[in-house]
């Protein structure tokens, strides 16, 4: 069709339909996402009302675990949002870091170091025991029950030459497991009252404005998450604010900033939502024949990391209830937003994990290669070329 200056834009017969398409894409989303927004907001008003840890975490995650399952979720969030999520949970928690708490962890880091090797030997046996099953490879099996850095290890899983399908499925059975249990263990084990929202550890002293406190927000996730990923840490958006909010607390920095706690319910919706809608029909068909030895062996290695958090608890006299979320075997923003709502020591389980999450991530690719490579050497096979 012309247009002015007797110029025009050309519309095939395919374009209409294809723009509707899109539209209807676009609208049945947004219902989706309307009807999975209502669903949360209910289970978390029911969840707050029996004083569950982490109510608004909780409800986001397991609506979406439904949704998905039953096939009428929506797309999963978008990777900029949740970076926006994970950042603004991650300023939080930095901002709560203290330097009495810190100076201590220097006396404990035998403890939690031996702890997190610990997991990772655990993680191991536990990987080899599911390769046991015919419909699993040894590589799929040890990538799929390491603790730690689940979106790390399935980037990963292919140039490794593991199902990465399995392996998506296993990795996030694993976080939504430790994020579905740890608020009923803490509410109900530990009878610890975690249902607000974290909030930064002050002295007392009288806050800045919210705008200014949304300002140094946005800029350590735009700083931090910009320099984790030229560091090339593993979890960025988490990482990154994280120390660079944790460093400005620490220098006398930071004034009275704080985050204001209205703004937090987002970032947990968005994490529950990102974890909850991963899983899929297509996905739990793939795990299908494996999945009951696969959930019994995620549930061992669970309870063996609350055994060792038991035991980091007396070795360092931190408590049962740190110690517990320290050894958590995953779900590392559940566990740091658990441990600030129940007046945790956030700096403790803070640094065991990222301890426990590096470890993991440092350390898989060579226990694959070197679990691999023995495997085949007993059962005579000749070695590939990559080694």
């Amino acid at each position: 069709m012309p247009g002015r200056g007797g110029q025009g834009v050309t519309v095939t017969s395919a374009t209409v339909p294809a723009r509707r398409r899109r539209w209807r894409t676009l609208v049945a989303a947004a219902v989706r996402y309307c009807a999975l927004l209502v669903a949360t907001l209910s289970g978390w008003w029911l969840f707050a009302r029996i004083s569950l840890a982490a109510p608004d975490l909780f409800a986001a995650l397991a609506v979406a675990i439904v949704f998905a399952v039953a096939g009428v979720g929506p797309p999963r969030p978008a990777r900029p949002i949740v970076m926006l999520a994970q950042g603004m949970l991650a300023v939080t928690i930095g901002l709560s870091v203290q330097r009495e708490t810190l100076t201590a962890l220097g006396a404990h880091w035998p403890a939690v170091v031996t702890v997190a090797v610990a997991t990772l030997v655990l993680s191991v046996l536990a990987g080899l025991a599911l390769s046991l099953h015919r419909d699993v490879d040894v590589v799929t099996g040890v990538l799929g029950m390491i603790a730690g850095g689940a979106t790390g290890l399935v980037a990963v899983a292919a140039d490794l030459g593991a199902d990465e399908r399995t392996v998506v499925v296993a990795q996030y059975l694993r976080v939504a497991l430790v994020v579905l249990t740890m608020p009923l263990v803490v509410t109900y084990a530990f009878a610890i009252d975690a249902s607000r929202s974290p909030h930064p550890v002050t002295d007392g002293a009288p806050h800045t404005s919210w705008w200014a406190g949304l300002l140094f927000m946005a800029v350590a996730i735009v700083v931090g998450t910009g320099a984790a990923t030229l560091l090339r840490l593993p979890i960025p958006a988490t990482l990154g604010p994280l120390i660079l909010s944790a460093a400005v607390e620490l220098g006398g920095w930071a004034g009275d900033i704080s985050v204001p706690l209205a703004v937090m319910p987002f970032a947990f919706v968005v994490i529950g939502w990102q974890a909850g809608l991963s899983f899929d029909r297509a996905g739990i068909r793939a795990l299908g024949r494996i999945f009951v030895w696969a959930l019994g062996l995620m549930t061992a290695v669970i309870a063996a990391c609350a055994g060792l958090g038991a035991l980091l608890s007396l070795w360092t006299d931190v408590g049962l209830l740190p110690g517990y979320l320290a050894t958590t075997p995953g779900g590392l923003a559940a566990v740091l937003a658990v441990a600030s709502a129940s007046d945790s020591d956030v700096t403790f389980v803070a640094a065991s994990q990222v301890i426990r999450l590096v470890l993991m991530l440092l350390s898989a690719p060579a226990i694959v290669w070197m679990t691999a490579r023995w495997l085949r050497r007993r059962a005579g096979a000749p070695p590939t070329v990559d080694e």
